[in-house]
């Protein structure tokens, strides 16, 4: 099904110019989005796209975690989408509606309050549902796409677009997404289950998490993919590299898949020691390992 948008051109978010995108990123890191716009709903965003040059270059941008803004900022549009498309709400017993903006931590949350059980592992996605249905992130066996019934995206010209789970093919953090194309909206399929159990097991999950993952430091979340049958932490860690720095970029003392900003670090020193580290498991351990983190945007000349 597709649904155009109104070409009103008449914008209800907001729309920043010169916008500094460190205050955004869980890094702490990145230069200036030439424009971002926050989006009051849906059919905003369609006007949005709908008004701008088709040949302009658009970022989503959530959480801000498992992205590394270069220093040199974006050119084009931001899409920042946490507190904009925030509409979660139940369809069915069974079924719920979110959008791309709310954190997947929420939809955890809600589902077990309903008594449904299935979704608990989100509450360990430091992200929105938009970056989450993106990546098919998961954690703690999870994965994201196990949950989806249907999605909607929408293109550069604004339209929208209903489509079935079945119509992606989804695999370990990757999905077919069209270039061009975004997710604004998915309805998940949770089976019921106990609310008493499922709220025990965010919590064991939330502690795990604080456990054995920096969360008191600024990062980016897991650097690499584990290749199939290891893990890169264990790669990283057996190269001796935990707590090694690059400037105030260090590869995390507590889990070595994670680099931290330990103060002051720049998306350049963080993108240094991804490659760093890249490089040494590569020569020590005979494996390449695959960034899950996205790149993007330009570095400083």
């Amino acid at each position: 099904m597709l649904t155009m948008a109104n070409n009103s051109n008449i914008m209800e978010g907001v729309l920043l110019d010169n916008e500094p995108l460190a205050r955004y990123t869980s890094w702490r890191v990145g230069g200036l989005a030439d424009y971002m716009y926050k989006p009051s709903g849906i059919a905003d965003l369609q006007n949005y796209l709908s008004s701008i040059a088709n040949s302009d270059n658009v970022v989503w941008l959530g959480l801000g975690s498992n992205v590394l803004v270069r220093d040199g900022g974006i050119r084009g549009s931001v899409i920042y989408t946490r507190g904009c498309l925030s509409e979660i709400k139940f369809t069915s017993s069974d079924e719920m509606y979110v959008e791309a903006g709310v954190p997947c931590a929420h939809v955890a949350k809600q589902s077990v309050d309903k008594g449904l059980a299935g979704a608990e592992f989100l509450a360990g996605i430091p992200g929105t549902m938009g970056g989450a249905l993106t990546m098919n992130a998961g954690a703690f066996s999870g994965e994201v796409w196990d949950l989806v019934s249907s999605v909607v995206v929408i293109n550069k010209n604004g339209d929208l677009i209903t489509k079935r789970a079945e119509e992606f093919e989804v695999a370990y953090r990757t999905v077919n997404l069209n270039e061009g194309e975004w997710f604004v909206s998915a309805t998940l399929k949770i089976p019921k289950g106990d609310d008493q159990q499922g709220k025990e097991r965010i919590r064991q999950l939330l502690a795990k998490r604080s456990e054995t993952q920096p969360t008191n430091l600024p990062s980016g979340g897991s650097v690499f993919r584990n290749p199939e049958g290891d893990h890169a932490a264990r790669l990283i860690e057996a190269c001796g590299l935990k707590g090694y720095q690059i400037g105030e970029a260090e590869v995390s003392e507590k889990h070595a898949n994670f680099i931290v900003n330990k103060g002051g670090a720049t998306a350049s020193q963080i993108e240094e020691l991804i490659t760093y580290v890249r490089g040494v498991v590569i020569d020590k351990q005979d494996v390449e390992l695959q960034t899950e983190v996205r790149i993007i945007g330009e570095a400083l000349s």
